[in-house]
């Protein structure tokens, strides 16, 4: 039976490596040098890919909460059996020091090993020593033994006791806590947007771009483009890597005439191009909101790959970014790519892959690796990231028309405006059809302008009057004259299908 000491301990310790974790987010921020990341990096490597997809299919785009989540309590868990070490220590020496210095100068080696900063490791050693050396008490000061006979002889030891613990915890969870407040303020304040990249082109497609969206009356449905700050974001870990852009390079290795390395130099001094390219998330539902479109800055990646002669027998590479992930792509789909740098006339953010991501055109946004660093060219074909996992998103993206809450506006005469985006990757969108009867009869909606660049989406609107409730359903044709098919299919393993539906009126 654990006795009333022994909860005592456990319940400090489990406070000390609260405060641990609190300190080192005070310190490090929600960086690489936090040191939940690479527990959390482990914890994704780790989970099978059934459990991944079933993750997926259950809670959709909150499945990322589970395991980072998790890794906060491994972490805890972690600097907590520190901390409990220092405990027992100290209760077998009697002496505070030592609890205390057992659980800080533990926590520090744990810190420091786990994300590789010896000084910044000193923001999870601090308070979970000061947890210890506070919440300590010494025989003396608790009944003998603290089995619970004798914590009944000694009620008001027993009750100064728990006093003091509840107050040491009270102080870990309020550190936490400010912890937490404090460093959202200083990630909400303003804070400058990165330099602009180095090319003039960028504003001038931005301007073409909003020219081109539809007036509609919704205030809060998007145009053309999406701002950085709403653009979706999906990682394999909740940790971003830290590379700039005097660090970064990218090898071709593998089957190769050569091998060839380019820094950044070298890569932004290459032909320039503005392309205005949609990305669509695999794992989103058919009407989610993983999907936006923006103005890239780069340079196109067939002269580079020429260069270095591909060779193998598959005529595949694999592509992989310094967070660990990595795709397989045909060379000939490869070739088409384009490396950017830069994002709506802005430095491509550390969230979209700075310095250097690849975009694919026409494929699923998984396909466009950020934070590239290496291509290899591969003498036989090999499965990435994903595909081990139980996905086939490396394929071209399906069509869909999208029809979320704020397309849907009642207007001042008493009709209701319709108003959404269709995307269909590189084929382009040649209509969008509109039906307030569940079907039975079609109107083509109006379009957006259509823009030179080939994979990128277009607006569509449409304004009817109500007599009642309708069943709204929205199709897309593509470029091709291919129609959305109407098969509804969840995300896995290759993407969502189906007309997206809703009740209006």
């Amino acid at each position: 039976m654990i006795n009333v000491t022994e909860r005592r301990e456990t319940l400090l310790a489990a406070a000390a490596g609260a405060a641990a974790i609190a300190g080192s987010y005070l310190v490090a921020g929600w960086t690489p040098s936090f040191v939940v990341r690479p527990v959390d990096q482990t914890v994704v490597n780790l989970t099978p890919g059934p459990i991944v997809t079933a993750t997926i299919e259950t809670l959709g785009e909150a499945g990322h909460l589970l395991h980072i989540a998790l890794a906060l309590a491994v972490a805890v868990g972690l600097f907590g059996a520190v901390a409990f070490a220092g405990l027992r220590l100290a209760a077998h020496t009697d002496r505070r020091a030592v609890g205390a210095a057992v659980a800080g100068g533990g926590s520090w080696l744990l810190a420091a090993g786990l994300t590789g900063v010896s000084t910044g490791a000193l923001g999870a050693a601090l308070p979970a020593a000061a947890v210890v050396g506070i919440g300590w008490l010494p025989s003396s000061a608790t009944p003998s033994g603290g089995d619970t006979d004798a914590v009944r002889d000694a009620p008001a030891v027993v009750n100064a006791v728990r006093r003091r613990t509840l107050g040491v915890v009270a102080g870990a969870l309020g550190f936490v806590a400010a912890t937490a407040v404090g460093r959202r303020a200083l990630a909400s304040e303003d804070e400058p947007l990165p330099d602009a990249p180095r090319s003039e082109g960028a504003a001038a497609r931005l301007r073409e771009l909003d020219s081109a969206s539809l007036a509609v009356e919704s205030d809060g449905l998007q145009g053309m483009v999406t701002p950085i700050g709403e653009f979706y974001n999906v990682d394999i870990a909740e940790f971003d890597p830290e590379v700039t852009a005097d660090e970064w390079s990218l090898t071709f290795t593998g089957e190769t005439g050569s091998e060839r390395t380019i820094e950044f130099d070298e890569l932004i001094d290459r032909p320039v191009e503005n392309r205005a390219v949609t990305l669509r998330c695999v794992g989103e539902d058919q009407n989610g909101r993983r999907i936006g479109n923006a103005v890239w800055t780069g340079t196109p990646i067939r002269p580079l790959l020429e260069s270095v002669d591909p060779q193998g027998d598959c005529n595949c590479a694999m592509l992989r970014g310094e967070d660990g992930y990595y795709v397989q792509f045909p060379v000939d789909v490869l070739a088409e790519g384009f490396l950017v740098w830069g994002m709506n006339g802005k430095e491509l953010p550390t969230s979209h892959g700075h310095p250097v991501r690849v975009l694919i055109p026409g494929h699923w946004g998984e396909t466009n690796v950020k934070w590239l660093s290496e291509i290899e060219l591969l003498n036989v074909e090999d499965d990435g990231y994903w595909e081990e996992r139980g996905w086939e998103g490396t394929g071209e993206v399906t069509t869909v028309a999208k029809l979320w809450d704020e397309g849907v506006t009642e207007l001042g005469d008493g009709r209701i405006e319709l108003a959404g985006h269709a995307y269909a990757g590189t084929p382009g969108i040649e209509r969008v059809e509109v039906s307030t009867d569940g079907g039975d009869t079609w109107t083509d909606a109006e379009l957006s302008e259509a823009l030179p660049d080939a994979d990128v989406w277009r607006q569509w609107r449409h304004v009817f009057e109500p007599d009642g409730q309708h069943e709204v359903v929205v199709r897309a044709v593509d470029g091709e004259g291919t129609r959305q098919t109407s098969e509804a299919s969840g995300p896995v393993p290759s993407g969502a299908s189906g007309w997206v539906r809703r009740t209006v009126g």
